[in-house]
């Protein structure tokens, strides 16, 4: 390809809410922007996580100059670790609070020594082979998020990061539509991406001050402690806590690793002030009476380990949630987690506490636009060609949709998925053929060993369950030493469905007599057959079937 180009590869978070991940390759080499990852759905049975499937690398890695990151959020960099050892030495660009959290996070992995963490102010400049990089500070639920603005060999392009519009941040570092503006020139940009997460949510989000003032309101009114769970990355909203908790005489009390090295983090970076009566519970929880105390917990999902849950459900060795408590939930319910969620709070109030949420006081504010700030970011880039990104496919049609109601010509709005690579030419653009982008899926050290056929056992187990028959031969004669015994787990009650079992064995002793000595194969097979047949014939259930034959 000889005339100048951008072609940009989405692994990632088109599509879905996670994984956002995108490659931008130019003559010069490949940039990657965010590596993040995704917590598994139900049907994602005993798997940790989710992350991008990088065989789009392989073709690509030695072009690799650098990683670009938006912000710290998990979605853009929790896949690092799985990556990092495939890219030995690779530059990561970032905020310093977004590094600070990647370098934690690849301690932890011992794979620091493995890349350059590289460190850019608010506006700053980065090249990266013929990609020229500005780094324009926005509103987000999470220290130090930037937008991209980009040179490149095709024109100025803006991804927006995740963002909102709040003309006044707690922080005072309003989302900079004057710099992107100015960036983008009174032409325009060629192409604008931009989040889409609350495309459905009519006017504009609400303002974090707002948010402090339901809070505060909270701590006027609340008679015993006051237990609060939040984003352990919020750390706007931490600080909310902290000087509340001060301006009302109470002492915090936090639990929860994350939260801890992420206050920590901020507290070095001059980022968060701790309250002068600070206490982590790990190391004691001081002796007040209930009015004076707040407790800072993770665990607003509902995460079975989660400091909220232990405190919940027993599991706590310091804390635990009793009778007037009241417990505030200042974050969004992620979908997918809302039975979890469901069940914790039907569970404070047997516990005799009184529990705010989103949907019932104005404690949470999202970190996205909503869809007349969306317009606003549309009016102040006045792009050539826009590609939604950041949301589940409804949300990217709809924001389609919104950026032709707003002047963008239809046949320049492209809905992307993850794998549809688009590239820009100097004088239109064109769609590539589609690549092979599978999620691969993390449990425990395997990585990708988890696939399809796998997660289909896993649900016939937790569905059907399983039957183990254990048979020894004689290798000779093929006459039976040992067995057949049955073992059923999580199948049939043994003591109950005893005379099922005693069946299946006659079935067993049946299948021996139909083949010759040292048929191993041929007899399992036979067994798992003829026990699959019985069991869905006698119950209409159709467990697992696994035959352990031995001849000696």
């Amino acid at each position: 390809m000889n005339e100048a180009y951008l072609t940009i590869t989405p692994l990632g978070g088109l599509g879905e809410i996670g994984l956002n991940c995108q490659l931008w390759e130019t003559a010069s080499g490949v940039v990657m922007i965010d590596c993040g990852l995704m917590f598994p759905d139900d049907c994602h049975l005993g798997v940790d996580v989710v992350i991008p499937h990088f065989a789009a690398l392989s073709a690509i890695k030695e072009k690799l100059i650098g990683i670009v990151l938006t912000h710290g959020h998990e979605d853009h960099i929790g896949a690092l670790p799985w990556i990092v050892p495939q890219l030995k030495g690779v530059r990561i660009y970032g905020s310093c609070f977004t590094l600070a959290l990647v370098e934690h996070k690849l301690r932890e992995h011992e794979l620091l020594d493995m890349v350059e963490l590289c460190p850019v102010d608010s506006r700053g400049r980065v090249r990266l082979g013929d990609l020229h990089f500005r780094f324009f500070p926005v509103c987000h639920s999470i220290p130090e998020g930037f937008a991209l603005g980009v040179e490149t060999p095709v024109g100025r392009v803006i991804h927006t990061g995740d963002f909102k519009l709040d003309p006044t941040p707690m922080s005072g570092i309003p989302t900079d539509l004057k710099g992107i503006a100015k960036f983008v020139g009174p032409k325009g940009a060629r192409l604008l991406m931009a989040d889409s997460t609350n495309v459905e949510r009519d006017g504009h989000s609400l303002s974090e001050r707002e948010v402090k003032a339901s809070l505060g309101r909270v701590f006027d009114t609340a008679k015993g402690r006051i237990v609060i769970t939040l984003f352990s990355s919020h750390i706007q909203r931490i600080q909310e806590v902290f000087d509340l908790a001060q301006e009302h005489g109470r002492t915090v009390v936090i639990s929860g690793k994350s939260l801890a090295n992420n206050i920590e983090m901020a507290r070095d970076l001059g980022i968060a002030k701790l309250p002068p009566n600070f206490f982590n519970a790990h190391n004691g929880v001081p002796d007040l009476p209930d009015e004076q105390l707040v407790l800072v917990v993770t665990g607003a999902q509902g995460e079975p380990l989660s400091a909220l849950s232990r405190m919940v459900y027993g599991g706590h060795r310091q804390l635990s949630v009793r009778e007037g408590d009241t417990v505030v939930m200042s974050s969004r319910m992620i979908p997918g987690n809302a039975k979890a969620v469901s069940r914790l709070i039907n569970e404070m109030y047997r516990l005799g506490a009184e529990v705010l949420y989103e949907s019932v006081r104005s404690i949470h504010a999202s970190g996205h636009a909503h869809r007349e700030e969306l317009v606003e970011m549309l009016h102040t880039v006045n792009p050539d060609i826009f590609v939604p990104v950041h949301g589940e496919y409804r949300h990217l049609v709809k924001h389609g949709r919104l950026a032709v109601e707003e002047g963008v010509p239809r046949e320049n709005v492209v809905v992307l998925e993850d794998g549809h690579p688009i590239t820009l030419l100097p004088d239109g653009f064109r769609l590539e053929p589609a690549l092979s982008v599978e999620c691969t899926l993390v449990d425990g050290k395997g990585v990708g060993d988890v696939g399809t056929a796998v997660l289909r056992e896993r649900r016939i187990l937790g569905d059907e369950g399983m039957v183990v028959v254990v048979l020894v031969l004689d290798s000779e004669t093929g006459s039976v030493l040992h067995g057949p015994e049955m073992f059923s787990k999580g199948f049939v009650f043994e003591q109950r469905y005893s005379h099922v079992l005693e069946d299946a064995k006659c079935l067993v002793l049946d299948e021996i007599e139909a083949v010759r000595p040292g048929q191993l194969t041929r007899l399992q097979d036979g067994i798992r057959s003829s026990l699959r047949r019985f069991f869905r014939r006698v119950l209409e259930r159709d467990p697992v079937v696994v035959p352990v034959v031995t001849e000696i």
